[in-house]
């Protein structure tokens, strides 16, 4: 980190920040499997080439869950915009990177990934403190409509669980068991039902904008509550949990 170059990037509550991050440092390898999936089924619910779970850390960024970016799964973090996002209480988005840059961070690595939008939502421990995003990423501009944003901020919640029971069943092996006899067959059938809601809009063929337009706000609905009831599970298990 370069504090004389983007101090603004570093929040005054910085170190509470730190400490509030380190129960999940255990998370911070790439290419969790589970995160792996959630991102994969996130992107092509809002159409997106690439998206992300991030933890934010001291001087870097690390993806522990990462769709559409294998060149990159730990990046400094003055380079990231997932360090503007945990700043945020609501979405951050950059509609048009290239006209619009993001100030807070370095320019020019978003330039040499060709990165044309981002749209990020914090994401949260338990107290409230952002130690990450969930975040999609497009090669050109474009418009986030008020559904995909109310989705992302759905999927966020659900983002925190998963952060959230990794790290549970990371720090304490004897919940395992009665985590997964609680959660893994609901979980598995919620994603599954997640990505062929992902899936369908592919096969949608109709030339009439307006058939195309309502089977989109359909599926964008259905998705929002089915990741709404998947958000109601893991809180009710975790809270179970302790």
């Amino acid at each position: 980190m370069k504090p004389a170059l983007y101090p603004n990037l570093i929040p005054s509550y910085e170190h509470e920040r730190l400490a509030a991050l380190q129960p999940y440092q255990v998370l911070a390898t790439p290419g969790q499997e589970l995160f792996n999936v959630f991102v994969g089924i996130v992107a092509k619910l809002l159409e997106a080439p690439i998206a992300l779970v991030s933890l934010v850390r001291a001087t870097d960024v690390v993806f522990v869950g990462n769709e559409g970016l294998p060149e990159a799964t730990i990046v400094d973090r003055e380079d990231s915009m997932c360090s503007v996002a945990i700043l945020q209480d609501g979405l951050t988005v950059f509609a048009d990177i290239a006209t619009e840059p993001c100030a807070l961070v370095n320019p020019f690595v978003a330039q040499q990934m060709q990165l044309g939008f981002y749209a990020g939502q914090a994401l949260r421990t338990p107290a409230g403190v952002a130690i990450g995003s969930l975040c999609v990423l497009d090669r050109k501009p474009r418009r986030l409509t008020p559904a995909e944003g109310e989705l992302l901020e759905q999927l966020a919640l659900v983002a925190q669980d998963l952060l959230r029971l990794q790290a549970t069943r990371a720090a304490d092996p004897a919940l395992v068991p009665a985590l997964r006899a609680r959660l893994d067959g609901p979980l598995q059938q919620s994603l599954t039902r997640l990505a062929t809601l992902a899936e369908l809009h592919a096969w949608e063929t109709s030339g009439d904008a307006a058939e195309v337009q309502r089977y989109t706000a359909s599926r964008l609905d259905e998705a929002r509550h089915l990741t709404q009831a998947m958000h109601r599970e893991l809180q009710a298990a975790l809270g179970e949990a302790g």
